[in-house]
């Protein structure tokens, strides 16, 4: 079969079937060899290994995968795109592709089928508009993971990578930060797509810790608190998480909880590290 990175082989495949590109699958194919060898190579892709790819598309990096790993499970809800996977994928017997929403799959369920409960490795070029959803579903469905590695918009990358005090700090940082370690391995310019997308892409590596930085007596409450801090940016802690209802906190009780921990009552959320968000949650929760 084809290489499907070389962007002449991609055109000609969708030209005999006449695929139309569908926006609201967010879909743009990655058409650049040395890219695909860079993700191979990031994800550290090996024979003993067993790969979740979320959107395979016309199978351009599934085919790399499959050259490089054990078994490839590939999850694509675009029904048109199955039969030019079962075309493009014809020579991999260590393929397995499945139609479906990946935020709709019991993802752990097909996984323990598919790989036996062994550890599993994602790679995928998510869309951008789903791409927090699918990230914290796969963290939060207890699949076993070692690592996340995708492509996703630059800014995404880096807004999961920063620390505290900076603009891009967030609900996303902190989440990404609680489960894995995030570092980024490629930047990747537009015109390494068909089509090609308005935005910088950039390749990030999540490799799941062994154990959480951080101990946490209520994960939920955690999360709660977090989301809470960052939806109204421009307001203190004590306003902020006294006003989220689904808190159910006082003023009185986030201003003592802060000053237990040697806080200022005006401090704001993207001052503190996942450190004190815990031993605020775990404060405020005995509270």
């Amino acid at each position: 079969m084809a290489n499907l990175g070389i962007p002449q082989n991609t055109i000609d495949i969708l030209q005999k079937y006449q695929f139309n590109f569908q926006k609201k699958y967010g879909q743009n194919f990655l058409i650049d060899p040395s890219v695909l060898e860079r993700i191979i190579a990031a994800a550290e892709i090996t024979r003993e290994d067993h790969v979740l790819e979320i959107g395979p598309g016309i199978g351009t990096m599934t085919q790399y995968l499959a050259e490089a790993a054990g078994h490839v499970t590939a999850v694509e809800i675009d029904k048109a795109l199955i039969p030019i996977l079962q075309d493009t994928l014809s020579e991999y017997d260590n393929v397995t592709v499945i139609q479906g929403d990946i935020l709709k799959l019991d993802v752990k369920g097909l996984m323990e089928k598919q790989s036996g409960g062994k550890p599993v490795k994602v790679v995928a070029n998510l869309p951008y508009y789903i791409t927090t959803p699918i990230i914290m579903g796969l963290f939060e469905s207890n699949v076993p993971l070692k690592s996340i590695t995708i492509m996703v918009q630059k800014e995404v990358a880096e807004r999961m990578q920063v620390g505290p005090g900076t603009k891009d700090y967030g609900a996303l940082s902190l989440a990404v930060q609680y489960y894995a370690k995030p570092e980024i391995v490629a930047n990747v310019p537009p015109n390494c797509f068909i089509p090609r997308p308005t935005v910088g892409s950039a390749v990030i590596r999540l490799t799941r810790h062994e154990a959480s930085p951080v101990q946490v007596e209520d994960e939920k409450f955690l999360f709660a608190l977090i989301r809470a801090s960052f939806n109204q940016r421009r307001k203190t802690l004590a306003n902020g998480l006294s006003n989220a209802g689904e808190l159910h906190l006082s003023r009185d009780q986030v201003t003592q909880a802060l000053e237990n921990l040697g806080l200022s009552p005006t401090i704001r959320g993207e001052a503190l590290t996942l450190e004190q968000f815990a031993e605020l949650s775990n404060s405020l929760k005995k509270a």
